[in-house]
């Protein structure tokens, strides 16, 4: 059996617009605070260690009430501008003809995942699809990716697996979890010095295959 786990954000689809105006729209109803750029929002999502709180809303601590202001309005929003990236639509359904096992383990809410990925007609090619709030530690913990595993009856001396994601997070979760990391850098992280780097969604093909 071989199992291909996949980020989502900035690795299957690219969601930055939508993220970046519900966080512009927490911020200005609840903090009246300027607009940030799409850019800024990659690069603080991106980083190994960040107070999101503090980066997105200049606040030392998440407060529920943001929180919630945020999911409500994401809920709609999430699915006004995301699109898959180029090629992923033909590689999921290139790997699942081969019978590779393919699940998604992503730090964004479970809810918000199932909802873009059906959106683009890609959800019923998974078989598992868990987010962050399934689990008591986010990526780069591998809880999420042992739960994968474990849904798989994944036994590492007969079967193989891969984390595929476009960040730091996504590699030690991998590593973690005891399975091949996989960097993707045609979404939100343009390079890596990560052992296996691929630029294009066809190489995964070429490992996996």
């Amino acid at each position: 059996m071989k199992i291909v786990i996949f980020d989502m954000d900035g690795t299957l689809l690219d969601s930055k617009k939508d993220i970046t105006i519900s966080i512009n729209h927490v911020r200005k109803l609840h903090y009246n605070l300027a607009p940030l750029s799409e850019e800024s929002v990659v690069e603080a999502i991106n980083m190994e260690v960040r107070n999101l709180s503090w980066l997105f809303y200049e606040t030392e601590i998440y407060q529920e009430r943001d929180k919630e202001l945020f999911e409500s309005h994401y809920e709609l929003q999430c699915i006004q501008n995301v699109y898959l990236y180029e090629g992923i639509r033909e590689m999921l359904e290139r790997l699942v003809s081969f019978g590779i096992k393919i699940s998604v383990a992503t730090n964004a809410p479970t809810q918000f995942a199932l909802r873009m990925l059906e959106h683009l007609e890609v959800k019923n090619l998974f078989d598992v699809i868990i987010g962050a709030d399934r689990v008591s530690e986010p990526k780069p913990s591998p809880l999420m990716l042992n739960y994968i595993l474990k849904h798989y009856g994944f036994d590492k001396e007969t079967h193989k697996a891969w984390m595929i994601g476009d960040n730091s997070k996504d590699i030690l979760s991998a590593n973690a979890a005891g399975i091949e990391p996989i960097f993707a850098t045609w979404g939100f992280t343009p390079h890596s010095n990560a052992k296996v780097v691929i630029k294009r969604p066809t190489e995964v093909l070429d490992i996996v295959l």
